[in-house]
């Protein structure tokens, strides 16, 4: 019984892997094709771009102060307190600044999109949808991931900017160096590979945001209930992901620039 139940389980997680594959397949596919739901993209990047900006913008500023609060006790020991700029704008680019920017959009966008598409789905307005001829898939799901792909980068850059704007506010009160010492330090550390790994990651986390919402919201079963169960799964599975892509990405880039 054990093993029929063991066995269950990993055929659901496959069948689960392939119907989320077929899902993004289908969800490109769409942008090559008509019709393509101009509107309703634009509606998307307000209500995911726009309305994510506040919490991305704080939580890049206050990484960054206390990115500067925590470095300036490592490198005071050093005496190399100086080049306080260039670790806030490293850490920040490469790393700190897409990943938390994901995960923010990741809680507040993706559990919006399984929490929104599983109600229409338990209120049958998708079945509606496929009675009259308009494809799920082209309707709901293409619009939210082009708007995902489009906006989420441009957070990215925003928080990057704001995070190493945090470092300076505390390197400048906290720390008493000068502006054009922070700066100056800060904009020559970064390299062509260190701005390129930071934009490239936003993409890939944009797609994982919007299809693992999607996915979940198609999938919801038990009424309202499932609807909650949904979007906490999806908001549990996209963060996770992010992460172990961000770890496997960094790994293949680290590995493609030492050789």
């Amino acid at each position: 019984m054990a093993d029929l139940s063991i066995d269950g389980y990993i055929k659901h997680k496959v069948q689960a892997v392939q119907d989320f594959t077929f899902l993004l397949g289908n969800a490109i596919a769409n942008l090559f094709s008509s019709p393509r739901y101009i509107v309703d993209t634009i509606v998307q990047m307000d209500v995911i771009g726009v309305g994510s900006l506040p919490i991305v913008l704080l939580t890049g500023f206050f990484t960054g102060g206390v990115l500067a609060l925590q470095t300036y006790r490592t490198l005071s020991t050093f005496g190399e307190v100086s080049i306080l700029g260039q670790v806030v704008s490293l850490s920040v680019v490469r790393e700190l600044g897409p990943v938390l920017t994901a995960l923010m959009v990741t809680g507040r966008n993706s559990s919006g999109i399984a929490s929104e598409i599983g109600s229409m789905l338990v209120s049958e307005q998708v079945d509606a949808m496929r009675a009259l001829g308009t494809d799920p898939v082209r309707k709901l799901v293409t619009p939210r991931l082009l708007a995902t792909v489009i906006t989420l980068p441009i957070l990215t850059i925003l928080a990057d900017f704001f995070g190493m704007l945090g470092g300076f506010f505390v390197s400048f009160y906290t720390v008493h160096l000068t502006s054009v010492e922070y700066w100056t330090y800060a904009y020559q550390a970064l390299t062509f590979e260190d701005v390129t790994q930071g934009l490239l990651k936003p993409f890939l986390f944009a797609v994982i945001i919007a299809l693992v919402g999607c996915y979940f919201g198609l999938t919801t079963r038990g009424g309202t209930e499932g609807v909650g169960r949904s979007t906490t799964e999806a908001v549990v599975v996209a963060s996770v992901l992010i992460l172990v892509v961000d770890f496997f990405v960094t790994k293949f880039l680290i590995a493609v620039h030492f050789f």
